[in-house]
């Protein structure tokens, strides 16, 4: 089962597997997450998924089972 992940504000959507890191979506996507750390103590991999909410993209895979997702991207000069 694929799920469909689409990133604003590029509006570029790519299709994912359930399990899938959700950099690694984002780098399949041409979509560049900046990140710190790689364990989510940063922030700087904070991204906002309209269905759950803020989530550090270095640590958050794609769920299992779970409907398309959206995700908005945005920026923090300091990084």
């Amino acid at each position: 089962m694929t799920i469909r992940i689409r990133f604003l504000p590029d509006d570029v959507t790519v299709e994912a597997q359930p399990g899938e890191p959700l950099l690694q979506v984002a780098h399949r996507a041409g979509i560049s997450i900046p990140t710190g750390c790689l364990m989510g103590s940063c922030c700087a991999c904070e991204v906002t998924i309209e269905e759950w909410g803020d989530v550090r993209a270095c640590i958050t895979s794609v769920p299992p089972g779970s409907a398309d997702l959206t995700i908005n991207l945005f920026s923090d000069p300091t990084w």
